[in-house]
């Protein structure tokens, strides 16, 4: 089998900014009470008509440049999204003709916020195989579109952005284990109820709030804690590894509490950590990835650095991965 690693990385976040002092004006809350309970302090909204492909077009086009190749010479292009432009056809499909990659097969993988480390793991095995040579794994979201605004709960968590990577065969380090896992019982903790082929759209779907987004956040978070430590000391046994030997952990960005508290499990000091939750709040897919891109820009991530990624969201589903650079 041959060797995978990522050549390229990009991230794009749209313009407009939505503060807890904004929010302060839509719902009951303050920025004390959301700072306090998730670490988020502002979060990036779409613009008006600014759908998943347009968000996943500036990331992927900067991560095609970073790795120097053309979209041309990609062979697959595997998106991870929740919020795609429309039910079908995939995001992938519609981002293939923007960028103009004729060639590459294209497909959406659904895994909520573990959608990347999904995408990156599934990547891997076509390319790792011969089957194909380079591959685009995109996360990206714009859940503020099933964001419900009359929820104070759930309206301070989410917020939109893309992020890209480019994964080809490499020489040296590139992946070094994979693990996914899913519990399907658990799936009314976070769920979309309406808009699918069990509750299709209709007047009283649209009355009772149902095409947003659900979350039974108490029961989540002790949850979302336990599966990401299980994950990261399953990946890294894989590896035959320790924590001593991971440079960085790229958790995905749900809320800081649940971060800090896998860290203080698994015995990992905070400064190992990348964070940029308090920015861009929860982003579900596209979460983990735009961490990773950012620690690499501001040289948190160098050559020879093993990365450990760790994500958990609705299915319930989680993710980890670990990465020499």
């Amino acid at each position: 089998m041959k060797k995978v690693g990522i050549i390229g990385v990009g991230e794009y976040l749209p313009e407009k900014i939505l503060t807890n002092a904004d929010l302060e004006k839509i719902v009951d809350t303050s920025d004390e009470w959301i700072t306090t309970r998730t670490g988020i302090k502002e979060r990036h909204v779409a613009a008006k008509g600014q759908a998943a492909s347009d968000l996943a077009l500036p990331a992927s086009i900067q991560a095609l440049k970073d790795a120097k190749i053309n979209p041309e010479d990609l062979d697959l292009i595997v998106v991870a999204t929740i919020t795609g432009d429309m039910p079908f056809p995939s995001v992938a499909a519609i981002l293939q003709d923007k960028l103009g990659a004729k060639k590459a097969a294209c497909f959406d993988l659904s895994a909520a916020c573990a959608g990347f480390v999904y995408g990156i793991s599934v990547a891997q095995q076509f390319l790792a195989c011969g089957t194909y040579k380079n591959a685009l794994v995109v996360g990206v979201e714009v859940l503020t579109s099933v964001t419900d605004w009359q929820d104070r709960n759930t309206c301070v968590l989410f917020g939109d952005g893309a992020g890209a990577v480019v994964l080809t065969e490499v020489k040296e380090g590139g992946i070094i284990s994979t693990y996914l896992g899913c519990d399907g019982s658990k799936v009314g903790i976070l769920n979309l109820p309406a808009g699918g082929s069990r509750l299709p759209a209709s007047a009283e779907t649209v009355k009772n709030r149902q095409h947003f987004l659900k979350m039974q956040g108490n029961e989540l978070f002790k949850i979302a804690v336990n599966t990401m430590t299980k994950a990261a000391e399953v990946v890294l046994a894989q590896a035959k590894m320790t924590f001593a030997d991971i440079d960085l952990i790229i958790p995905h960005q749900a809320n800081a509490r649940i971060i800090m508290a896998v860290a203080k499990k698994l015995g990992i000091p905070e400064e190992r950590v990348y964070l940029n939750i308090e920015r861009c709040g929860n982003m579900s897919s596209a979460s983990t990835v735009t961490a990773l891109c950012e620690a690499v820009r501001e040289g948190k991530v160098k050559r020879g650095d093993v990365i450990l990624l760790d994500a958990f969201g609705a299915g319930l589903v989680w993710g980890a991965c670990i990465i020499k650079w």
